[in-house]
């Protein structure tokens, strides 16, 4: 049985060392000039209690001369370092005592400091006693947790909050500030009216430039451009065609300018004319149609375009397409691409940033065809990309394989050391002699193979552009 009163004592008496002035061997600048603050502290105490800390003093040892350690550590603030410090030394943490916002900054500290059993401790507490602060700042919170792959809970409760309580976030005071990322995934995943979200859209795009006029009438051209600019990758998202007509003739009429000009066509022709049906002509496509359009590929046929394009819309393979899409080329690896780091450079600098692609994997010295759908941006900042509508696929002559995505959270992995990856299941990995390989896991997936890796011949990744046939 442990006697918590003795704990408290060494806890009292590990603070006294901390704030003894007699004893101490190391230094610590924390901070960026001008604000920076020397601390005294024991290396035998933080080679122990931080890992990060022992990595540094083991590259850091003392002086010969006795001249004392010293290391800077100048992306933590100190009020927060010393807090921190106190931890270390005492094992305590009284959250009560400090602002939320300390709290973010002490989570961030403690996950560069790999103070790992303190990271679950604050993540806890932030969800269990700070919901409504949450809510309220979502924003922060949202670039906090998916700003590092340590932050598990948080991200898991982000995702949740998102889908579950969209119409807390659209209405939060702080909605205005929120990231283009955040935006784009409350409009996937929100629960309200498809007006109310088109409002609230245009809301944050006239936020984002306080220099247009809050009256509409006196926009000029470059006005409507600039905001058609700042909303290009959300206003594909909406669902206009859930509006009434009445909505759309006063709330989107006015905004027409920042509509591609094919859209506003259409949904004019759509909400004026009754009988209008935009599917009517897909819905009697035959294969043999789809088939009289050719796609730029080495590896799959327009067979494959219509089962993925199937897939992408969540028919079985027996239904009749309602809508398809163009198969837009956008890269090609092959054997002679190039050096590796010019493969990997130019993979991400022509596929960043685009959504909706299909990456395409040719699966070498076998019949195989390995791909998967990602709906949204790839991107080269270490994150994991969240979605519930991508998945992967294989294909074996006749026969194939469709996993979806079963943990959204880790549906797309943007490494910018590696190609196209869907989570841990169908990753494209680069090694230093050339060889590409697929590894191919089930973790966040439904079902794919059960090999560990295949050698690739090459890839391809393209963009979809949903066609008017």
């Amino acid at each position: 049985m442990v006697d918590n009163k003795l704990l408290t004592k060494l806890s009292q008496n590990l603070l006294e060392i901390l704030n003894d002035e007699e004893y101490y061997d190391i230094t610590i600048e924390v901070g960026n000039d001008p604000y920076v603050k020397i601390f005294r502290a024991h290396m035998v105490i933080l080679n122990y209690r931080s890992p990060y800390l022992r990595r540094i003093l083991s590259t850091n040892k003392k002086n010969n001369d006795g001249t004392l350690t010293n290391i800077k550590l100048p992306n933590i603030l100190p009020e927060i370092f010393q807090i921190i410090l106190m931890y270390i030394y005492g094992g305590k943490l009284s959250l009560e005592e400090y602002d939320i916002s300390d709290i973010i900054k002490i989570l961030v500290a403690a996950n560069e400091l790999s103070l790992q059993e303190l990271i679950p401790y604050l993540e806890s507490f932030l969800i269990e006693n700070k919901k409504n602060w949450i809510e309220q700042n979502i924003d922060l919170i949202y670039q906090t947790s998916f700003g590092n792959d340590s932050f598990l809970e948080l991200q898991k409760y982000c995702t949740n909050l998102i889908i579950k309580e969209s119409n807390k976030i659209f209405n939060s005071p702080n909605f205005s500030s929120i990231p283009e990322k955040l935006l784009i995934t409350l409009i996937q995943n929100h629960q309200m009216s498809e007006i109310q979200v088109w409002e609230h859209v245009i809301k944050w795009g006239l936020a984002q430039n306080p220099e247009l006029s809050s009256d509409l009438t006196s926009f000029s051209k470059d006005d409507f451009n600039t905001l058609k600019k700042t909303l290009q990758k959300c206003i594909p998202l909406i669902k206009f065609r859930n509006l009434t007509s009445k909505e759309f003739l006063k709330k989107v009429k006015p905004y027409k300018k920042i509509l591609p000009k094919e859209l506003y066509d259409d949904l004019l022709e759509y909400f004026l004319d009754n009988d209008y049906d935009p599917n009517k002509k897909s819905e009697s496509r035959t294969i043999e149609e789809i088939k009289s359009k050719n796609i730029d590929s080495n590896i799959i046929t327009n067979k494959h375009v219509e089962i993925i394009s199937k897939w992408i819309n969540r028919l079985e393979i027996t239904d009749k397409l309602a809508s398809s899409y163009e198969f837009k080329l956008l890269y090609r690896d092959s054997e002679d691409s190039g050096e590796l780091s010019e493969r990997i450079n130019k993979f991400h600098e022509v596929c960043d940033n685009h959504s909706q692609t299909v990456t395409i994997f040719k699966v070498k010295d076998r019949n195989e065809i390995l791909g998967g759908y990602n709906p949204i941006e790839w991107k080269s900042d270490y994150s994991c990309g969240i979605t519930k509508d991508s998945f992967i696929f294989s294909f074996n002559n006749e026969n194939y394989i469709l996993s979806r995505v079963k943990n959204e959270m880790r549906a797309i992995t943007n490494y910018s050391n590696y190609g196209p990856s869907f989570g841990h299941d169908l990753c494209l990995f680069w090694f230093f002699n050339n060889d590409r390989k697929i590894h191919c896991g089930q973790k966040y997936y439904e079902k794919l193979n059960n090999d560990d890796s295949f050698n690739l011949d090459f890839f391809e990744v393209f963009q979809l552009c949903k066609t008017d046939d």
